[in-house]
């Protein structure tokens, strides 16, 4: 699903935040991407996501090249692909219900075709209360929540989360964790950034370190 070969990311001209990135995801899989702060995991999340391009080495993305990828195909790669952000990005004027039906309205798909799937997925991640609520109302927690649930519903092939936990207590960050495993169980890759050791160990999967812009991988 995804193949880094020789990748190196550089901004501007500074000097690389990854370097040297050899590394293969296969369909299905689960990985935890971790490491200190500042080590690049964000960064390795927008290359996957195509927010950025490489600046040397070769990338592919469901068997295709994309490091020279014109923009007008963006969208129809970015469609296989469910995104949690750290900022959230939920759009202020749509209720929570409309933000995490955005990847069917999107598709062009109509209302009750969806809605019993939209209305049981908040009700798993604890928003069902909060379906006509605006972002403005919504607490950092629950915002978290709005995009995790927008970034799952359409069980993407891919889903990368950046600290999907970060704003949530144990219990509920135990039971997002689930969600995860079962989209990937599904047959999602899933790529899942944090920092939290306890979390991870409940789970047996890889691990992606990344340490001062290059990784080791840990089965």
């Amino acid at each position: 699903m995804i193949t880094f070969e020789n990748v190196g990311l550089r901004y501007g001209m500074g000097s690389e935040v990854l370097s040297d990135l050899n590394f293969q995801i296969e369909p299905g899989s689960f990985h935890f991407l971790t490491g200190p702060s500042g080590a690049g995991k964000t960064s390795l999340l927008r290359l996957m996501y195509l927010a950025l391009r490489p600046s040397r080495g070769i990338m592919n993305l469901f068997e295709q090249d994309v490091s020279g990828l014109k923009r007008r195909d963006l969208p129809d790669i970015r469609r296989r692909i469910g995104i949690v952000f750290q900022e959230f990005r939920l759009l202020d004027h749509l209720t929570t219900f409309e933000n995490i039906a955005l990847p069917f309205r999107s598709a062009g798909r109509e209302v009750e075709d969806y809605y019993g799937d939209v209305v049981e997925l908040l009700e798993w991640v604890g928003l069902g209360g909060k379906m006509h609520a605006l972002p403005a109302v919504l607490s950092g927690g629950e915002k978290q929540r709005a995009a995790i649930a927008r970034a799952v519903i359409a069980q993407p092939e891919l889903l990368l989360a950046d600290e999907p936990t970060g704003n949530v207590d144990p219990q509920l960050a135990r039971r997002l964790l689930r969600l995860f495993m079962e989209l990937n169980r599904l047959g999602t890759s899933v790529i899942l950034a944090t920092h939290d050791l306890t979390l991870m160990d409940q789970f047996d999967a890889p691990r992606l370190v990344l340490d001062q812009g290059r990784m080791r991988i840990y089965e």
